[in-house]
């Protein structure tokens, strides 16, 4: 008893002795260590309880470990505080900072809680099935949405930081209120931004794109990849990326060849003689149809859509689900139909006619003199 008592002594005494900035700094350091320790400790008995049972519970919990753990800190800090020999200058500002860092933890719990609400109302939702029209309708809303509201957070916990400076707060409302050339720049500045944010909005609202979707940009075929909160990545054909701003789809025209539904109708032209059997070939080409599984059993049509000097235009029309499908159907309709002129009549395949005239045949008359002279002799 007489050792602890000792012990306590020399500890009090060691304490009078060493500077009151190492002795705060040492009660921080130990606040900040227990808090890390405690949310450690917390994890583990969660990870055990709650882990093989609720695994999306689990999920929640991992993604706001950051948020949480920041707290712990900042509240551990806070009370470390009051229970340091700090002096008043100090205080304050640590105070304030504990004060930014309180915005800032408000601003990234209010991203992570949106993102896990846009999360939950997604898992209705599936865009690996064949009639995704719905699906893709509310991914592309929620993902619109939701990278408005991130940046508008971001925002307003900016603001929200800097009106905790007195200087700041000053400075800006001079501004809004000499409203003058400062005002006019700091508004061109913000011009994009804010027409951006506006066109992620309207597409949000009225859709004219939406996840998925196949289209028709800037003369290139693709599908929309990604709609962020300032461009849209359009995956193409050929797997090259086309990025466009938003703004691009609320000023210019485009085509949208899945707006209502993911069933498409396919062309395939040929051109071929005049003597080719229209009847024969649009046989086959249901024939065609039928026996492939890109077609969807809706459309197929053959017609002559042009007549030209040399040789006619036939085009065959061919439905598919989608748009991909669509394309491997016109193929293999072109293909077939080729293979089918070339073996049953390669005659109807285009030609080119010459006529052979002997060098001692007169010429012809024009048509008026020839007349005139059929009169004159009779």
């Amino acid at each position: 008893m007489d050792f602890l008592r000792s012990q306590w002594f020399a500890f009090v005494e060691f304490l009078n002795s060493t500077p009151s900035e190492i002795i705060s700094i040492a009660v921080l350091a130990l606040a900040v260590v227990i808090a890390i320790a405690v949310f450690a400790a917390a994890v583990a008995i969660l990870r055990q309880l709650v882990k093989p049972y609720h695994p999306r519970f689990w999920s929640y919990l991992r993604r706001t470990s950051g948020p949480i753990r920041f707290a712990l800190v900042l509240f551990a800090i806070g009370v470390a505080i009051q229970v340091s020999p700090l002096s008043g200058e100090a205080a304050d500002g640590l105070s304030r900072v504990v004060r930014l860092c309180f915005i800032m933890l408000t601003g990234w719990l209010a991203i992570v809680a949106a993102d896990m609400a846009a999360d939950v109302y997604l898992l209705r939702f599936r865009l690996d099935i064949a009639d995704n029209l719905l699906a893709r309708k509310h991914v592309t809303q929620v993902r619109i949405l939701r990278a408005a509201m991130r940046i508008m957070i971001v925002l307003f916990t900016i603001a929200a930081a800097l009106m905790t400076f007195e200087a700041v707060r000053q400075f800006g409302v001079s501004l809004f209120a000499s409203a003058g050339l400062a005002g006019i720049v700091v508004g061109f500045a913000a011009r994009p931004l804010l027409s951006s944010l506006i066109a992620g909005v309207q597409i949000a609202m009225t859709q004219p794109i939406r996840i998925d979707d196949a289209v028709v940009v800037e003369g290139e075929w693709g599908w929309i990849e990604e709609i962020t909160a300032t461009y849209v990545v359009i995956k193409l054909w050929d797997w090259r990326r086309l990025i466009v701003p938003l703004s691009h789809f609320m000023e210019k025209p485009f085509q949208n060849w899945t707006r209502e539904g993911a069933s498409i109708i396919g062309s395939v032209t040929i051109h071929a003689d005049y003597t080719v059997p229209v009847d024969r070939v649009r046989k086959k080409l249901e024939e065609i149809a039928r026996a492939s599984k890109l077609w969807d059993g809706a459309v197929v049509n053959l017609q002559v859509t042009d007549a030209g000097s040399h040789s006619v235009q036939l085009r065959a029309l061919v439905s598919a689900r989608t748009s991909p499908e669509a394309w491997d159907l016109r193929c293999e309709v072109r293909e077939k139909l080729i293979a089918f002129l070339q073996a049953e009549h390669p005659l109807a395949l285009p030609r080119g006619r010459q006529e052979a005239i002997r060098a001692d045949t007169p010429p012809l008359a024009p048509q008026g003199a020839q007349e005139r002279s059929d009169r004159d002799f009779g």
